[in-house]
């Protein structure tokens, strides 16, 4: 990605037509003041009326605690039978298996070598970190992702969502996965099956003001 592209909504010039278009790109956890608005020409009035939408924080974070996982992956298969309705640990909203994974192949004659997709070896999911300024957000075509009103987890419109993938490509961590069944992305609403199943106490759903002390 440029380094545009990297850059914050503030590190940039927006006309006012071009702010009223963002949709909740860029201002995720941003408290818009009336002073704050008026720096594009914006009204509280127009922020009521959808014109100028805002992507809240989550209430909560998924934390994994390293220490107390044991890989056995039932997080995956909770996940996806919670939400899915069908065990398919690929479409968990949380990954192990990438985190074990040494290539495309499998396990290899020098596995030891191996890295793991994300440049680890160990046990431990890979949660979504709902993002401040989440990129799955940002790149998807037909804005089938937003905040949900309740918990402000980035969730999924699954009628909106044309399976194209982008989601998946520009989460850094490709959290977001596209249900090869229904053709669907799917990613983590933190709605806790993960947490209720894990037999070690591994996982647990934080608020923001504890997240420093979780992690």
């Amino acid at each position: 990605m440029s380094k545009e592209g990297n850059k914050g909504i503030f590190d940039k010039e927006y006309s006012r037509r071009q702010f009223l278009k963002i949709s909740g790109k860029g201002l995720a956890g941003v408290t818009l003041t009336a002073a704050m608005l008026s720096l594009f020409g914006c009204t509280q009035k127009e922020v009521d009326e959808g014109l100028v939408a805002t992507t809240p924080l989550p209430t909560g974070l998924l934390v994994a605690n390293r220490a107390k996982c044991v890989g056995c992956q039932r997080c995956e298969t909770n996940c996806s039978l919670a939400n899915d309705g069908k065990a398919m640990p690929y479409i968990g909203r949380l990954k192990m298996r990438d985190n074990l994974n040494v290539g495309e192949e499998g396990v290899a004659e020098d596995y030891r070598h191996g890295d793991g997709i994300y440049g680890v070896w160990n046990f431990g999911p890979t949660t979504c970190k709902q993002c401040k300024d989440p990129k799955c957000v940002a790149a998807c075509p037909v804005e089938a992702i937003f905040a949900d009103p309740a918990t402000g987890a980035r969730t999924i419109d699954k009628e909106k969502c044309v399976g194209c993938g982008t989601c998946t490509n520009m989460c850094p961590w490709h959290m977001p996965v596209v249900d090869p069944e229904t053709k669907k992305s799917t990613k983590c609403i933190t709605c806790g099956a993960c947490v209720a199943g894990c037999p070690t106490g591994a996982l647990s759903i934080v608020d923001w003001k504890d997240i420093a002390v979780a992690m």
